[in-house]
């Protein structure tokens, strides 16, 4: 079959088999442009104040990163040999129908977290704005949805900004996050030395806790910050076959991931480490906010440089984490109506209605948010190795993911698989009840294991008597 066969109810210029063109600096760019963030940053910092020793928090860091990096090439393969998003991919399991019920899922997950990114940006805007023009600080006092007028105003330049960049394209996707993520690496490296200089080498503590565990407290605390570590990037992992699919080589595309993960991360939290410890010295508290550190430097070009670096960041895993998924999810839905640019503004008015600084001002609901998010995501990753390695054994009919006939290999029952969505949904619940009933809580931090463990078991036990036809297999390129 053609390309120019495929069903146009399942198919789009954004969706079809794209062309490989990224090289794995492109893919290492990919990695640090998701960790180079304010979450990042405030993820790493948080790790070493949860009362262990440094090397049980480096332990930690490196164990949870090289989860995401192993888990990272298993969702990458799929996506690289199809050159498909994850929404079309995920036709191979949950039908070419039943994909929609994963790409809604992600969809409004990434309309959240777009809207809370979009809002932490305009906060460092509005610093600047506000140390240069401090005669508009009456702007901060009126307000509207719970957001000042000039709060509502920076939000704004953002949401444009990202809007922009976004609707140039991939290509001008790619070439931001290119630079994006060096860019932060060297203000970070400057941050370091600024403060080093200012306190001195000898007062720089790895040690930032301050608390007394047990060691069955310390084994407990090293177990949460690696699953913190895993449902940090659980989001990305997902949707890291939306940029796989673009890599030149499943070769190219694990060098990517070795240097952006493992190699980045581990890096860049050494850096983040000497920064927090390096502003407890200085200013007598563990500042775990980036834009706090650098609003506290009195220096003027300094104080600038940084926080446009901070927006820099935010922009970068903003499009890459969020706008560029649900361009693909929303578009998945209706082809024929949606482009990956239309879907993608679709994401970004929603996450103007959402008011994600209401969200955002109640911890509660954050820590809710992110054991929900791990809830459904975890058993959507389950489901996809599954079906992939375990059922469909790496072979894939790439026309067939755009045939909407019942003769197509993915078409099920009606374009739904009735197996995947009876795995998918008593997966969701464990997560959900682990997450809303305050006896289990304790385990909701490990939501992400929990349901991918029984995304892949449910899908496995439902699936492997199924007689699935594929007649084309791709070749291992690894």
């Amino acid at each position: 079959m053609h390309k120019e066969n495929y069903s146009p109810k399942l198919t789009n210029e954004d969706l079809a088999p794209a062309k490989k063109d990224w090289s794995w600096y492109n893919i290492f760019s990919f990695w640090m442009s998701d960790v180079h963030s304010m979450g990042g940053y405030i993820v790493a910092a948080s790790l070493f104040a949860l009362g262990l020793a440094s090397w049980q928090v480096f332990v930690a860091l490196i164990v949870g990163i090289v989860i995401v990096q192993i888990a990272a090439n298993l969702v990458a393969k799929p996506s690289q040999v199809s050159g498909v998003p994850y929404a079309v991919i995920a036709r191979q399991s949950f039908g070419v129908y039943g994909a929609n019920i994963p790409a809604l899922i992600r969809g409004l997950i990434a309309v959240s977290w777009y809207g809370i990114q979009t809002w932490l940006a305009s906060n460092a805007l509005m610093l600047i704005v506000l140390k240069f023009y401090p005669s508009l600080s009456p702007l901060t006092e009126s307000s509207f949805a719970g957001l000042s007028a000039i709060g509502w105003i920076c939000f704004g330049i953002m949401w444009i900004l990202q809007a922009l960049v976004f609707w140039k394209g991939m290509n001008a996707i790619k070439v931001f996050i290119d630079w994006a993520g060096p860019l932060v690496y060297v203000v970070m490296f400057a941050l370091a030395a600024w403060l080093i200089s200012q306190v001195g080498w000898s007062n720089i503590s790895f040690n930032l806790g301050g608390k007394t565990l047990t060691a069955s407290e310390q084994f407990a605390q090293t177990l949460v910050a690696i699953a913190l570590v895993v449902s940090y990037f659980s989001g990305p992992l997902l949707n890291f076959g939306d940029f796989s699919r673009y890599g030149k080589s499943m070769k190219q595309v694990k060098k990517g991931n070795f240097w952006g993960l493992p190699f980045n991360f581990v890096f860049f939290s050494l850096i983040t480490v000497i920064t927090v410890s390096g502003t407890y010295s200085l200013f007598g508290k563990i500042v775990t906010d980036p834009l706090e550190t650098v609003a506290m430097i009195d220096n003027t070009f300094a104080v600038v440089l940084g926080l446009l670096t901070v927006l820099t960041a935010t922009i970068g895993i903003n499009i890459v984490a969020n706008f560029v998924s649900a361009g693909f999810d929303f578009s998945n839905i209706f082809p024929q109506k949606l482009s990956f640019r239309s879907g993608g503004m679709i994401a970004a008015i929603g996450s103007v209605l959402i008011t994600p600084w209401n969200l955002f001002n109640s911890p509660e609901l954050i820590h809710y948010t992110l054991d929900v998010l791990a809830a459904f995501i975890g058993p959507l990753f389950g489901i996809l190795i599954a079906d992939f390695y375990l059922i469909k054994k790496q072979k894939v009919e790439i026309d067939d993911l755009f045939n909407d006939k019942n003769t197509g290999a993915y078409w099920y029952k009606n374009g739904y698989n009735p197996k995947a969505i009876a795995a998918l949904i008593p997966a969701v619940i464990v997560g959900l009840v682990l997450t809303l009933i305050p006896s289990l809580q304790h385990l909701a931090p490990f939501n992400w294991f929990i349901g991918a463990t029984l995304g892949l078991s449910f899908y496995y036990f439902l699936a492997r008597e199924a007689n699935v036809k594929v007649k084309v297999a791709i070749p291992d390129q690894s």
